[in-house]
C-alpha cells in the first residue's frame, strides 16, 4: 500500500488573544496523496489558511499547534529540527500566498527573489535559475517574460504579481504546494490560463496540492476532493463531483446556494445632467510607454460605473489618473464640470477630499501599527479639522455606519480583524473625508462569498443614504451584475464598449466582452476542460509544461 504524502491527524491550533489561548482548529484530520489536489473551502475565519500553513509545520506569530501530528513523506514536521525544515521548505514544500503585494520584498527585483530558493537549495546556479524563471513566466502567460523579472513588485499589476509568485513557488518543482487563493487577483481570462497551467503541472509531476479558496466554481475545476471547514471544525469531506451534486450537511448546501443580492435597476440618467465625474479623451504613460489611449466615460451622482477588463487593461491606471497620482499626458478629468489639475499636488484640499479610494488588499492598505480609531481619525482631522471629543464622536459614527461596534473596535489593530472587517475599515476611512466620489478597486475579490455580499450590501446602502457615486474596478462579473448601473469594458488601455448594465449583458457583444462573459467559471467540474476545447486550446497544459 502506497503511503500518503501528507498526513495530519487530530490537529489542534490555538491563537493568543487577551493573554489567553483560543481555539482556531479543533482536531481536524487531513490526508493527501501524490498528484492529488484537495480543495479547502469555508467562509472567512473558518481556519483554511491556518490549516494550510500547518501542513508545512508552520504557524504565524501568536499561533501554535497544540495537538495532533503533521507528517510529510514520513517526516514529523512538528518535531523536525530547524535544519530539516529549512531543507524542505521552498524545495519540497512551497506556498503561494493570497496577497502577493504583501509577500514580495519591495526592495528587490522579481527575478532576484525567484532565484533565491533554487540557488540556496543547490538545484541550479544563477544563470540556470534566471533562465528557468523566464520560462515559467512564459508558461504562466506573463507579458514580456524575458524582461518582466527585472522589474520591482510595484512596477507590475496585482494579477501579474500573483502569477510571478506562482512561478516562484514552482521554481524547485516541489512535491507539495499550498495554494492560498492563488487566482484572487486575476481577471477571468487570465485565471483560465493560470488554472490550466497549475492543473497540468500537478498532473505532469504528480505534485500534491492543497487549494484554498472561497470561489466555489474555481475549486470545482481544480480539486479531486473537497474539505469544508466552519469555525475550525471539519463539516464534511468527499470527492468533488459528489460534494457538488449531493452535499450532506446543511452548511455545505448553504455555500452552494446562489447569492441573492441584486441591486434594482435605477432610472436612466436625465439627458443634459452634468456628470459628477467625467473622463475626457485621457491618454497616460508610464515613462515612455503609453498605457491609456483616448479614454472617455462619465459617472453620475448616486450611481455605480463598473470598469472591467483583463489585468493590464488600464482599469487601475485610469483610477490613478482620476486621483492625480498619474497625471494624464492628454485629456481632462472634470469634477462636476470643473477641470481638475492633472497632479494631486496641485489640487486643493477640498478637491482631494471629494475623491477617495477603497483598496483591493486591506492587508497592505491599513497601517499595521495604528489602531482602528487612529486609522479612521486621521482623515477626520485632516479634512474636517475635528479634534478631541468631536473627532472621537465622528469616528464612532463612521464605525456604526459600517456596522462595527465602536467600543469593541476603536482600540484594535488591523491584525486583530478578519478580512471582511478590515475591508469595512477601508470603507470607513474613505467615508471619513465625506467625499462625493469613491473608487472601489477590487474591494470584494479577496473575500468569501458571504462576506463579499455583506460588503456589497453595505456599499449600496451607503450610496443610497449619502448620494455617493462609485467607480467599481473589478474582474468579477457576478459583482458587476449585482451592483453596477453602467459598465465600461477596457482592453489594452482603450474603452472597447460601454453602456447600461442591461444592454451590456444582452447580446450582441463586442468580441472581447463576449470573451470575458464566457470566461466566468461555472459550478461544473468539466467547465474548464470544455472551455479550453471550445477555444481550440485543449493542449494548453502540454504547452505549459513541455520544457519543465
Amino acid at each position: 500500500m502506497i503511503e500518503p504524502l501528507l498526513k495530519m491527524r487530530g490537529v489542534k491550533i490555538e491563537g493568543r488573544s487577551d493573554d489567553k489561548w483560543n481555539p482556531i482548529i479543533n482536531g481536524v484530520n487531513l490526508t493527501l496523496n501524490r498528484g492529488e489536489v484537495l480543495g479547502l473551502i469555508g467562509e472567512s475565519g473558518a481556519g483554511k489558511s491556518t490549516l494550510g500553513l500547518a501542513a508545512m509545520g508552520y504557524t504565524r506569530d501568536g499561533v501554535r499547534i497544540s495537538g495532533g501530528s503533521v507528517e510529510f513523506d514520513g517526516i514529523d514536521l512538528l518535531t523536525a529540527s530547524a535544519a530539516v525544515k529549512r531543507d524542505l521548505l521552498g524545495k519540497r514544500i512551497a506556498y503561494v500566498a493570497q496577497s502577493a503585494a504583501a509577500s514580495f520584498n519591495p526592495a528587490h527585483r522579481l527575478i532576484d527573489q525567484h532565484v533565491e530558493a533554487p540557488m540556496q537549495h543547490g538545484l541550479m546556479d544563477r544563470s540556470e535559475s534566471e533562465e528557468d524563471g523566464m520560462d515559467l513566466y512564459r508558461k504562466l502567460r506573463l507579458p514580456n517574460p524575458d524582461e518582466i523579472g527585472f522589474r520591482y513588485p510595484h512596477q507590475v499589476s496585482g494579477g501579474q504579481l500573483q502569477r510571478a509568485m506562482t512561478a516562484m513557488a514552482m521554481s524547485c518543482r516541489p512535491d507539495l504546494i499550498i495554494f492560498d487563493e492563488p487566482t484572487t487577483a486575476l481577471d477571468v481570462t487570465t485565471q483560465i490560463e493560470v488554472l490550466s497551467a497549475i492543473r497540468d503541472i500537478v498532473t505532469r509531476f504528480r505534485t500534491a496540492a492543497i487549494y484554498i479558496t472561497h470561489d466555489l466554481a474555481v475549486v470545482a475545476q481544480m480539486s479531486d476532493r473537497i474539505k469544508v471547514l466552519l469555525k475550525g471544525d471539519e463539516v464534511e469531506t468527499s470527492d468533488t463531483r459528489t460534494m457538488l451534486s449531493a452535499p450532506t450537511e446543511e452548511y455545505t448546501k448553504s455555500l452552494w446556494a446562489v447569492r441573492s443580492f441584486l441591486r434594482p435597476a435605477k432610472p436612466a440618467v436625465v439627458t443634459g445632467t452634468v456628470p459628477q465625474l467625467s473622463i475626457k479623451n485621457v491618454d497616460a504613460a508610464y515613462g515612455d510607454t503609453p498605457v491609456l489611449h483616448d479614454v472617455s466615460f462619465d459617472m453620475h451622482a448616486g450611481r455605480t460605473v463598473a470598469v472591467v477588463g483583463e489585468s493590464g487593461s488600464g482599469k487601475s491606471t485610469t483610477a490613478r489618473c482620476i486621483t492625480g497620482l498619474l497625471p494624464p499626458t492628454a485629456g481632462q478629468i472634470l469634477l462636476e464640470g470643473e477641470e481638475l489639475p492633472a497632479s494631486y499636488k496641485k489640487r486643493s484640499k477640498d478637491q482631494l477630499r471629494q475623491i477617495q479610494m477603497i483598496y483591493q488588499m486591506a492587508d497592505t492598505a491599513l497601517n499595521p501599527r495604528m489602531s482602528i480609531g487612529q486609522i479612521i481619525g486621521r482623515p477626520v482631522q485632516f479634512y474636517l479639522g475635528l479634534t478631541g471629543a468631536a473627532k472621537r464622536k465622528r469616528v464612532d459614527q463612521l464605525l456604526n455606519q459600517i456596522e462595527l461596534e465602536p467600543s469593541e473596535y476603536f482600540n484594535r489593530l488591523p491584525s486583530e480583524l478578519s478580512g471582511g472587517q478590515k475591508q469595512r475599515i477601508g470603507i470607513a476611512r474613505a467615508l471619513a473625508a465625506e467625499p462625493k466620489f469613491i473608487i472601489c478597486d477590487e474591494v470584494t475579490s479577496a473575500l468569501d462569498q458571504l462576506v463579499a455580499e455583506g460588503i456589497l450590501r453595505l456599499l449600496a446602502d451607503l450610496q443610497d443614504d449619502l448620494g455617493l457615486s462609485y467607480m467599481f474596478i473589478t474582474h468579477d462579473l457576478a459583482t458587476v451584475r449585482a451592483i453596477a448601473d453602467e459598465v465600461v469594458v477596457m482592453k489594452d488601455g482603450r474603452v472597447v464598449e460601454q453602456g447600461p448594465k442591461a444592454e451590456m449583458f444582452t447580446p450582441p457583444h463586442h468580441a472581447y466582452t463576449d470573451l470575458l462573459l464566457s470566461s466566468v467559471p461555472e459550478m461544473d467540474p468539466d467547465w474548464l476542460t470544455n472551455v479550453l476545447k471550445e477555444r481550440g486550446v485543449d493542449n494548453i497544459g502540454d504547452a505549459a509544461v513541455d520544457k519543465m
